[in-house]
């Protein structure tokens, strides 16, 4: 078995009502920031799987961003290899 390391990104779907993202977009005028638009705020969960392959690992992520780590009625998923995952098998 080898462990490899994953990123799943979580953010609304479009058309999905982002309150943090519009709070983050209106202070920006404050901060003298211009030119940003279109924020959207979700979370990013990091793990590690322990499997024979990657796509067996990659399987299980799938799985656990999909009935777990997002609600599918409201929010996307992408899940990525994170660039710092040297030392795992596969980073």
């Amino acid at each position: 078995m080898s462990e490899f390391r994953f990123a799943v990104n979580v953010l609304p779907k479009a058309g999905i009502l982002d309150p943090q993202g519009r709070a983050v977009e209106g202070s920006l005028g404050h901060l003298g920031i211009s030119g940003v638009s279109a924020v959207r705020v979700g979370r990013r969960v990091e793990l590690t799987v322990e499997a024979p392959d990657e796509a067996a690992a990659r399987a299980v992520v799938e799985r656990l961003a999909g009935e777990l780590l997002s609600n599918p009625l409201i929010e996307s998923f992408a899940i990525e290899r994170p660039a710092h995952a040297a030392g795992v098998a596969g980073g």
